[in-house]
């Protein structure tokens, strides 16, 4: 059976590695961390660019809509006029 300062010489010899290990763990950590920040700042950016096309787009599909409303809305008042006046603009031509 071993000794107490052999035992304590090999929980010795275990702590250094344990806090070489921990070390290593530690160096990982902030690696991954700032790898994880890099990708986070690319798909912010990518997200950013995305979106502002994307609003771009719609605007313009927007005022398209809007025009085409208008246009629509011109063509029911002057129907809606004709009708109205219907009787006096076929004595007018008749």
């Amino acid at each position: 059976m071993a000794t107490t300062s052999e035992r304590l010489g090999i929980v010795e010899t275990q702590v250094k590695n344990l806090d070489g290990k921990l070390d290593d763990l530690k160096v990982d950590v902030k690696d991954s961390g700032a790898n994880l920040k890099s990708q986070l700042e690319k798909m912010y950016d990518a997200s950013c660019t995305q979106h502002s096309a994307l609003s771009t787009e719609i605007n313009a599909l927007k005022s398209q809509r809007d025009k085409w409303v208008w246009i629509g809305a011109t063509a029911l008042a002057i129907v809606g006029w004709l009708v109205g006046h219907s009787e006096k603009l076929v004595k007018l031509l008749g």
